[in-house]
């Protein structure tokens, strides 16, 4: 149990040192720095499909998107079709942002688990849920939430 304890320890320390490293580095947080650079990568990408991307509610891709468009990281467009469709685009600011953030722009433990075969995930996967399933004390909704804005 102590030795699962102390992995769990590297990870979480792992993981808000990098956190913290982007927010020094980038000026933002992981969260807006992932969102930014799926945004660069798919140039028009709607809210929804990058809510889909970053595994999080669509209202939280919202407010993460519109922090980024306060420090004119990203802008917003509608179609001419349809003017309810937003379509999402990094600016030069943005794409300099991303030029000169600490990488992996995912965050080092989303690039972890997208490294590991998909045999292996999924058996961590199942394990995780075991743990889950017995702990006492648990936020299912944290699910959906972005790893560098739990506090």
């Amino acid at each position: 149990m102590l030795a699962v304890l102390g992995q769990f320890r590297i990870l979480f320390k792992s993981i808000r040192r990098h956190y913290h490293h982007v927010e020094r580095q980038a000026g933002i947080s992981g969260a807006q720095l992932w969102a930014l650079a799926e945004v660069a990568a798919n140039p028009g990408v709607e809210v929804g499909r990058l809510a889909k991307t970053l595994a999080i509610h669509q209202s939280t891709a919202s407010n993460l998107l519109r922090r980024l468009q306060t420090q004119k990281l990203v802008s917003r467009k509608r179609e001419a079709k349809d003017q309810r469709a937003v379509q999402l685009f990094a600016t030069g600011k943005g794409l300099r942002v991303l030029k000169g953030a600490p990488r992996p722009l995912i965050g080092v433990l989303q690039q972890a688990l997208s490294d590991l075969p998909s045999g292996s995930l999924g058996v961590l996967r199942l394990q995780l849920s075991k743990l889950i399933a017995v702990m006492k004390a648990k936020d299912l909704e944290a699910r959906a939430i972005p790893l560098s804005l739990i506090k």
